[in-house]
């Protein structure tokens, strides 16, 4: 009955802010985490023992009952269900039948017996309500908000030594006993969430990304709980662990399309890959230094004043026979934009061309500035994740010239088609495709992706792996 909140244990967020990464679970997602739940418990239940039963009978017989444990347990499948008045689930079992046995004790003076007890439980039924909630820092939390237990009927036999006393007093110990199996019904299963509640709190809300940047992960917000499924809102900002500086953009409201025959979704935002170009830019990590060697065999072009004469007739005339360096930058911050089945990215950058003297010395060039806009498509298909990229439009501009004016028509053409013949190589190892990550105790199947406007959605199934083990 606890599984459930496991399956969304990634969750955190900081009050006001529109969450960048939505995760919803579906009431299919929560009878699946039933299901898988009650199995779970039922593996518990063999490993329960309950507290010693001690007491006195006649004021001269001193009694003890212990080494209580579960022989065999009818464990029905629970109910689990979406509980809007306190936002969380509340589960019900009905009819949960348990065999007992132990030992028992009796001391009269300074005379001893003892022996054993077999006891049955029938019709029993429990109720639980689990609270969900945001902690202040962005975990998820999780509380006992109810739990009560009802036992239908206890029969119980005493054999080995004196047992033929307890018979006269087997009403007395049914109802010592029926106390005793309410109270720790309820506080097994206080205790497990208890025991989920430590995992969540010691799950990170921030994900280290390289030595200086991270992936912020924490509650936006309360949950939100409907009859059919649960929301959780997520910050979803990439930033710079040493200047974590806001982006000039904010994300924006979505609104996660429902996809009630799949177990779970997520909404990721064009807020999140913007933040994390953003903070490639701030970082000065959108430039790269272009030489001849770099350049792939198959664009059939070099990095020289010669290869470059034909297109800017007096540079090989100043500088005759030179290699040459590109630094290639982003003048703005580039940035993605999802739209109905694409998504668009926008680079405006610039070059600067330098000549490289016999003595290594760069002489500067020309600066040119680079304006082109991509679009991509993504897609999940035999459970990897594909895409293809196409080039929409790609302009050269000339800013600046320490060897004069020239054309960049012609210069446009070549390395557009140049573009275009690594866009095609690209698109080959994207049609490949990358395995879908797979989670340490459960997988995804049967995904799908949507691109939606500003957000991506990804609805799966998903299946708990069976030498899951976690929160035991």
């Amino acid at each position: 009955m606890l599984r459930p909140v496991i399956v969304l244990m990634l969750v955190s967020f900081t009050c006001g802010e529109n969450p960048a990464v939505q995760v919803t679970l579906t009431n299919k997602g929560l009878q699946y985490g039933k299901h898988v739940g009650a199995g779970w418990i039922q593996e518990r239940l063999d490993h329960v023992t309950f507290p010693d039963i001690s007491g006195t009978i006649l004021r001269i017989i001193h009694y003890t009952l212990s080494g209580v444990t579960i022989t065999k347990c009818d464990f029905p499948e629970p109910s689990v269900e979406f509980y809007q008045d306190i936002t969380g689930f509340k589960t019900s079992i009905s009819g949960l039948s348990v065999a007992v046995t132990g030992s028992w004790i009796t001391k009269t003076g300074g005379i001893h017996d003892r022996g054993s007890f077999n006891l049955a439980i029938f019709n029993m039924d429990v109720t639980s309500v689990v609270k969900l909630g945001k902690e202040a820092d962005g975990h998820l939390s999780v509380t006992s908000a109810h739990c009560e237990a009802q036992v239908g009927n206890v029969d119980i036999r005493f054999q080995g030594g004196a047992s033929w006393m307890f018979q006269p007093f087997v009403k007395y110990f049914k109802g010592r006993i029926e106390g005793e199996i309410k109270a720790s019904i309820c506080s097994f299963v206080e205790e497990s969430i208890v025991n989920v509640e430590y995992h969540l709190q010691a799950m990170n809300v921030s994900f280290d990304v390289g030595e200086n940047f991270a992936f912020d992960l924490p509650l936006t917000g309360m949950p939100v709980i409907n009859a059919s499924s649960l929301n959780l809102g997520l910050k979803g900002e990439f930033y710079n662990m040493k200047s974590h500086t806001d982006p000039p953009f904010k994300a924006q409201p979505f609104t996660m399309p429902k996809q009630p025959g799949y177990m779970l979704s997520v909404g990721l935002s064009e807020f999140t890959l913007n933040s994390a170009s953003y903070v490639l830019y701030s970082a000065d990590l959108l430039q790269a230094i272009i030489t001849d060697s770099m350049i792939p065999p198959y664009l059939h072009m070099h990095l020289n004043t010669s290869w470059m004469g034909p297109y800017i007739p007096q540079l090989p005339k100043m500088f005759p026979g030179l290699l040459m360096n590109l630094q290639v930058y982003a003048r703005e911050v580039p940035m993605f934009s999802f739209q109905p089945g694409v998504v668009k990215l926008s680079f405006r950058g610039a070059v600067k061309a330098f000549a490289i003297q016999p003595n290594g010395t760069q002489t500067p060039l020309f600066k040119l500035n680079v304006d082109s806009q991509l679009s991509g498509k993504v897609w999940i298909a035999g459970g990897r994740l594909k895409g293809s990229v196409t080039l929409d439009n790609f302009t050269l501009t000339l800013v600046s010239s320490e060897v004069g004016t020239f054309q960049t028509d012609t210069l446009e053409h070549v390395m557009k088609a140049g573009m275009m013949l690594v866009i095609a190589k690209l698109n080959v190892e994207l049609g490949t495709g990358v395995v879908l990550p797979r989670m340490r105790h459960a997988q995804l199947v049967n995904t799908v992706l949507g691109m939606e406007k500003g957000f991506i959605a990804i609805s799966s199934d998903a299946e708990l792996l069976k030498t899951d083990r976690g929160f035991n």
